[in-house]
């Protein structure tokens, strides 16, 4: 959606995930001049404005709970020679925007107003052209790179972002795809991060996208399948980007039976069928330098560690505070709930299980988090009582059809 709406003529996106963060994004880059069709499910068209020709909105951008979507169009605004204010729900307006803001100043977006700490309700107005600048990343965070980046498009000369560890590089390949120059290369202590340098003020054109199945989507019905004895599940078309699979990565460390299947590319990504079997899992060791590539997996990932023998640490999520709701104490929260022995230390997660179901049976707080709520809906399905989770509204905002699709599947979700 902000591709198509940056691009000159027609973008043609298949397998949109239309949940409502992509629809309120959809929404933001229709007020700010795209025109957007529905074409049937999952088919949209986008006939884009181009870099430099956003009109300003009438009224509020109104993200709803989208962090992602809103993040990234903050980007777009401030590189761009319009005022635009930026809103969401009680969940979103609690999340920190200061990381997003504080790049953006020096490429010359100016803050209108703003809620305490940096948050939204903001305004921005954007320069007539933004200013190149080298940004090191304080945290490893695609979102913070990719409004950069976005932002970047219409500043003259080279804008480079430095991150200490390597991010999911989605709107590096969205770039190139649209007609951007952009040069990756290895950075820092062993190349394990990177600098991404993007030509600034180049023509995007509309384009043909695929978009593959979203890998954190994909982990809830992969992690029930591995935990629920009997079952054998193929999941369709599933993203296998590197910086995407660290969920995979570790539960086949755990021990998990999962087949790669048909690899092939589509939109510039590969993407493969997953076999899933129930499993026997293991603990492990999470390493820290894993969380970029599986930051949205840990509360379905903890769940696993419920059922496998033997204790799991989940290293270095300090990043899990600050999503839709505090992850970390969220999630162990809900393992207390539902009597699974765990602890925190620091940034540091460790389940411990025993190689067998858990009790359940108890109540989960969301905190009107949806991956809260579809992770403890997961586990309940294979232990010993009935999980519940205290509100599922929220799951349409990444994946509404999760209850539909689950049950499909053998899942009993009721309420």
């Amino acid at each position: 959606m902000i591709f198509g709406l940056l691009s000159i003529g027609e973008t043609r996106v298949e397998g949109l995930l239309e949940g409502d963060d992509v629809l309120r994004t959809a929404d933001a880059a229709k007020a700010l001049g795209a025109s957007i069709e529905r074409l049937g499910e999952g088919r949209w068209q986008v006939k884009g404005v181009g870099i430099g020709g956003l009109s300003d909105p009438v009224g509020v951008l109104d993200f709803g709970n989208a962090g992602t979507g809103s993040r990234l169009m903050m980007g777009v605004v401030g590189g761009q020679p319009v005022t635009a204010t930026f809103d969401g729900d009680a969940s979103l307006r609690k999340r920190p925007m200061r990381r997003i803001l504080d790049p953006l100043l020096k490429m010359g977006t100016q803050v209108v107003s703003e809620a305490e700490g940096g948050r939204v309700p903001l305004t921005l107005r954007g320069p007539a052209e933004a200013i190149a600048i080298t940004y090191e990343t304080p945290v490893a965070s695609a979102q913070i790179k990719s409004a950069v980046l976005l932002a970047a498009l219409n500043a003259p000369g080279i804008t480079t972002v430095i991150e200490a560890a390597a991010t999911r590089d989605h709107t590096e390949r969205m770039l190139r795809l649209f007609g951007a120059e952009v040069a990756v290369t290895p950075h820092g202590p062993g190349g394990h991060g990177r600098a991404i340098a993007l030509t600034g003020q180049p023509t995007l054109r509309g384009t043909h996208v695929i978009v593959p199945a979203d890998p954190s989507s994909a982990a809830f019905p992969l992690v029930a399948a591995l935990i629920v004895p009997g079952s054998e599940v193929t999941i369709e078309g599933v993203m296998m980007n590197p910086l995407r699979i660290g969920l995979i990565t570790t539960l086949i460390e755990m021990g998990a039976d999962i087949e790669r299947l048909n690899e092939r590319d589509e939109g510039g990504e590969t993407v493969a069928d997953l076999r899933v079997r129930a499993s026997r899992l293991r603990g492990v060791d999470v390493p820290a330098e894993r969380a970029p590539a599986m930051i949205d997996e840990y509360p379905v990932l903890a769940v696993a560690a419920a059922f496998a023998e033997g204790t799991t640490r989940m290293n270095g999520l300090h990043e899990l505070r600050v999503k839709e709701s505090d992850r970390l104490a969220a999630v162990a929260d809900g393992l207390a709930a539902n009597d699974i022995d765990h602890s925190i230390e620091g940034d540091d997660l460790i389940v411990r299980g025993s190689g067998s179901a858990p009790r359940g049976g108890g109540t989960v707080a969301t905190h009107l988090d949806h991956r809260i709520a579809m992770s403890f809906l997961v586990l309940g399905l294979a232990t010993r009582e009935p999980v519940t989770v205290d509100d599922g509204a929220m799951i349409a905002t990444s994946f509404p059809s999760f209850t539909p699709s689950m049950t499909a599947l053998g899942a009993a979700i009721s309420g």
